[in-house]
């Protein structure tokens, strides 16, 4: 019994241990994000997630806006999008013919939750999600990951931020909140305006609500 009661002891300590440094690395990593600038480096490999419909036309249209030195670009959309894929290949070969470099690539990962998607069954289906991020983001190892709301964004930021907790890779997290949403953020915003190192939004009275977003106008 005594033996039984030194075991469970020394598993809670080191549960606490491990918790302790991982919260710790965590707050260092947000506390000093901003002062990370990966660009001073030359380019820029940045993962751009995009989500179906308005969010992917987002996304590109922003991409659009960009400099030539984030590259490559590493898109990743959700295994259930029908579109996203040719939009972006349509934007890649648009630059290209512009003479702009045009390296890409493509992935797909399992969809955080579906519309209309019951929140118990949207937990699984996250962690699903979580469970294909992590491997890609350590294979990619980006400096930039750069979202605007779908679902599928939170645990690949979730994967950029762990890479950066365990020391392998400092990995700055970008946020635009779609041009849809005036007065409350989206749920993926609501998560990750805490966790984000530069939160952007598109209109003064979301500013207004969050003080530490950033808000210079219209971006799409």
């Amino acid at each position: 019994m005594a033996l039984l009661y030194v075991v469970v002891s020394g598993v809670v300590v080191t549960a606490v241990v491990l918790l302790t440094v991982f919260i710790l690395r965590l707050f260092g990593i947000l506390r000093h994000g901003s002062e990370y600038k990966p660009g001073q480096k030359g380019s820029v490999s940045v993962l751009v997630v995009a989500g179906s419909g308005g969010h992917t036309t987002e996304i590109v249209r922003l991409m659009g806006s960009l400099s030539q030195s984030y590259n490559p670009r590493h898109y990743v959309i959700a295994d259930t999008d029908k579109m996203s894929e040719d939009k972006i290949r349509t934007f890649e070969a648009e630059r290209e013919k512009s003479g702009l470099p045009s390296q890409f690539t493509i992935h797909r990962i399992p969809r955080s939750r579906e519309v209309r998607q019951s929140w118990s069954s949207s937990v699984l289906s996250s962690l699903s999600a979580l469970m294909s991020s992590v491997p890609l983001v350590f294979r990619l190892q980006p400096d930039m990951v750069l979202c605007n709301g779908p679902g599928t964004c939170v645990p690949l930021c979730a994967a950029g931020l762990l890479l950066g907790i365990l020391g392998l890779k400092r990995v700055l997290i970008v946020y635009v909140e779609s041009i849809c949403r005036v007065e409350t953020l989206s749920l993926s915003g609501k998560i990750l305006y805490y966790f984000s190192d530069y939160f952007f939004v598109q209109w003064a009275p979301l500013k207004d609500k969050y003080p530490k977003a950033i808000y210079v106008g219209r971006l799409v």
